[in-house]
């Protein structure tokens, strides 16, 4: 959008009109933005009069600024403790547009120099201030209210995207909103629509809540990275290219800092829906797109820190990939709750658990681990045909998983010659459901765990399947009650390397304990 600034005369009076309600003491708890000189009219640059009013209640000791209905193009707005914004029915704040190969003059804040960890992460991790609405090491903000935040000027930080500009270039956006070692945060009840690179970065976040937003976006809709005491619920994610609500653990700050004591509840996440259509309602599904839709659940990818006490419940997963917990470079992953699920149309693994060792971080870093997991009361449909994956590498094994109360329907076709397949380790290959291709399971693909049950657990198909159900590899410590496998011909079980293994209590199954076994199907 084109940004045609303000006759200079009323520019002035403007700012004559800020400056008399400053001296006079006159800034209440409660401001308008228009009363700072910003127009909302979509055309001229508001940005500049909206920190004007920030500063102002900033200064005063803090409150609320509002933005009442009108469309405030802007470029970076700069949070300060003690200060919230309130869009009202109607506000909406525009990320301007920059010149494709970005500009030397005006735009939105430079992007703040790294250390030398700037490697061990991609480039939108390492930065904030080069966003729509940005703080750091504050205490005490909050963004509110029903209106909308449209970043239809950022960039969403792939080199080459059509119509966006490249995201390291001068003057460039490319998060809706990016927050760094801040306190006490609130944001609830507003929308976001084409968020960039991020809708939401928060980093080092320590007591934030997020609550009731609507996020409609072309990459990552929320990530939480080195966050403590963090509650997200009552939120709808549409995000086709990237994933919908993303807790990570980077080493952004420079040290590792885990995510922890993180709650995720009430929350429909998806990535099938045309951008724009899950707030407009009309729900359009997208077609044409290379790759699944993503629009997951994922805790994992930038995994220096770790993920401790985490609760995720009462989500619904719809045309999106399914729920990854993942740990690639050191991180200690432990004490996490993934229940009360639905998922309906998931286009990879339903669910996919993965301890490798890519270590992406400094040298004397070891492999993690992932320990202590409950997955329960987990409804799954029309799933792809990659089953579930439980996955460790040799010498760093997945530990005391739990899966209880699990009904996953996969869409079948598995073939025999699938059925003989070994899949590679690719121990430091990027964590993905499809990491491995095709694989030999129907249910659940298991390598390299220790400490496993499953209990309640159903596996059905679509189209027959000629894979085993469940397929183990280097597991110690397996017990499996009350499952059913899915229908036909294949083994329930294939076993190989395999010690400590029960199964009993199995319709059609005879009860079996085994020491160890090399190689065995049943």
């Amino acid at each position: 959008m084109a940004a045609a600034a303000a006759p200079a005369a009323s520019s002035a009076l403007d700012a004559r009109a800020t400056g008399n309600l400053e001296r006079a003491g006159q800034v209440a708890s409660w401001v308008n933005v228009r009363q700072f000189g910003a127009r909302g009219d979509g055309a001229a640059i508001d940005s500049p009069a909206i920190n004007r009013a920030i500063d102002a209640v900033a200064k005063a000791g803090g409150g609320t600024v509002v933005f009442p209905a009108g469309v405030f193009l802007s470029y970076s707005i700069r949070l300060k403790s003690k200060v919230g914004l309130f869009l009202d029915h109607g506000a909406v704040i525009l990320a301007g547009d920059t010149p494709l190969d970005g500009t030397t003059t005006g735009g939105y804040d430079a992007a703040e120099p790294q250390g030398d960890w700037e490697a061990y992460q991609d480039y939108g991790h390492n930065h904030w201030h080069n966003s729509l609405l940005w703080g750091e090491d504050l205490d005490g903000v909050s963004i509110i209210g029903p209106g909308l935040i449209w970043g239809k000027g950022l960039s969403r930080g792939w080199n080459g995207e059509p119509g966006r500009p490249d995201t390291t270039k001068s003057g460039v956006g490319n998060k809706a909103i990016g927050l760094k070692n801040c306190r006490n945060v609130l944001l609830r009840d507003f929308k976001i629509l084409e968020g960039g690179w991020f809708g939401i970065l928060a980093t080092g976040v320590d007591n934030l809540t997020i609550d009731n937003l609507l996020i409609d976006t072309n990459r990552d809709g929320i990530d939480l990275d080195c966050c403590r005491n963090v509650r997200v619920s009552n939120c709808s994610v549409n995000s086709p290219w990237d994933d919908g609500i993303c807790p990570k653990s980077s080493f952004a700050l420079g040290y590792p800092r885990p995510t922890e004591n993180l709650t995720i509840a009430n929350c429909y996440v998806t990535g099938g829906f045309v951008l724009g259509s899950l707030l407009d309602g009309t729900r359009k599904p997208i077609t044409g797109l290379t790759d699944p839709p993503t629009g997951r659940i994922k805790l994992g990818t930038e995994s220096n820190g770790g993920f401790r006490n985490v609760t995720i419940s009462n989500c619904i997963f719809e045309s999106s990939e399914g729920f990854a917990l993942e740990t690639e470079d050191g991180a200690f992953v432990e004490d996490i709750v993934f229940t009360g699920i639905t998922m309906r149309d998931i286009r990879s693994a339903p669910l996919f658990l993965r301890l490798g060792s890519r270590m992406r971080g400094p040298r004397d870093a070891k492999p993690g681990v992932l320990r202590r997991v409950i997955l329960s009361n987990i409804t799954s449909s029309g799933a792809s045909q990659l089953p579930s994956s439980l996955t460790g590498v040799p010498g760093h094994p997945i530990e005391d998983i739990k899966i209880c109360d699990v009904f996953l329907e996969q869409v079948g076709g598995g073939t025999t010659e699938m059925a003989t397949l070994q899949p590679e380790e690719r121990a430091q290959a990027y964590p993905d459901p499809k990491m491995f291709g095709d694989l030999p399971a129907t249910g659940f693909f298991v390598r390299h765990v220790r400490n496993l049950e499953m209990s309640n657990v159903e596996i059905a198909v679509r189209a027959a399947d000629s894979r085993p159900t469940f397929w183990l590899q280097d597991v110690v410590g397996a017990d499996f009650f009350r499952v059913r496998a899915a229908q036909g011909t294949a083994p329930t079980f294939d076993l190989r390397q395999v010690k400590d293994f029960r199964s009993f209590g199995s319709r059609g199954l005879p009860d079996v304990a085994i020491e160890s076994v090399e190689e065995r199907k049943m």
